[in-house]
């Protein structure tokens, strides 16, 4: 396999998770806002609800910078000689 197909899909694996996850989170805390805005006395249940979903959608990103990285280290012999 050539380096120049694993560097593809590690840019893809990071790209799309990161993509994915920015998205999710934007989502997560337009709707927490909304709720806080609707329901203002739940502000504390849903901020602690919002943090811990944020924090998993962190961690699919984290998951693919991972992925990524693995790639490019588990084939460190195609890497070209610059």
């Amino acid at each position: 396999m050539t380096f120049g197909w694993i560097a593809i899909a590690a840019a893809l694996a990071i790209g799309l998770a990161a993509i994915g996850a920015t998205l999710a989170q934007g989502k997560a805390t337009a709707a927490a806002m909304d709720a806080i805005w609707r329901q203002p006395e739940a502000a504390g249940e849903v901020r602690g609800a919002l943090i811990v979903s944020l924090a998993l959608m962190e961690a699919v990103a984290i998951y693919g910078l991972l992925i990524g990285i693995l790639l490019l280290v588990v084939f460190p012999g195609q890497v070209p000689h610059v």
